[in-house]
């Protein structure tokens, strides 16, 4: 099978390379210390505390009013969660770290997987959903979103192809769960 598309598997090959290029680049970034702390902070933070933060927030703001909101994005990050658990078991992707000797890594993965990034598929469907029903949230949870994208790459933990996997998922089911709302 593979000799039946050697022109495909030398494309497929190439973008293997670039996302690990890419991947060791970003990495690199993060040997200066104060960017490993502040990519540290913000991926712990989009361990879920920024979003259930953000959540309770809505709910003492705006009270009932936010309960649909605060639902869907509870909805968007159960059915990630499952999705998101499912895709590494089938795929088993290793991390980055585990590949490249020169990628290191500052901060514990919670999992064993790389492929996709789950902070990336929450991030982004609660950013979606969210900013959906108050744009001017827009303004802290978009540069915060993107924050935590990148700190999945600059602390080893992921190659681009798991952050655009995830941030592709995340996006689709905000909006598969807000159109059946």
């Amino acid at each position: 099978m593979v000799n039946s598309f050697p022109g495909l598997m030398a494309h497929w090959q190439r973008l293997i390379e670039l996302d690990s290029a890419l991947c060791l680049h970003c990495n690199r970034v993060g040997t200066w210390r104060n960017v490993e702390r502040l990519f540290g902070i913000v991926s712990r933070l989009g361990d879920g505390v920024f979003w259930y933060t953000l959540m309770i927030l809505l709910l003492l703001h705006r009270g009932t009013e936010a309960l649909p909101v605060v639902g869907q994005m509870l909805i968007t990050g159960t059915i990630g969660l499952t999705i998101y658990k499912w895709l590494k078991t089938k795929t088993t992707r290793p991390r980055p770290f585990t590949r490249n000797q020169q990628i290191r890594i500052s901060v514990a993965p919670l999992d064993q997987y790389s492929f996709p990034s789950g902070h990336t598929l929450h991030a982004v469907g609660f950013s979606a959903v969210a900013v959906s029903h108050y744009p001017a949230l827009g303004w802290v949870l978009l540069p915060f979103t993107l924050l935590v994208a990148l700190s999945r790459l600059v602390l080893g933990l992921h190659y681009p192809s798991d952050v655009l996997a995830g941030a592709t998922l995340g996006v689709s089911l905000a909006v598969l769960v807000q159109s059946l709302y």
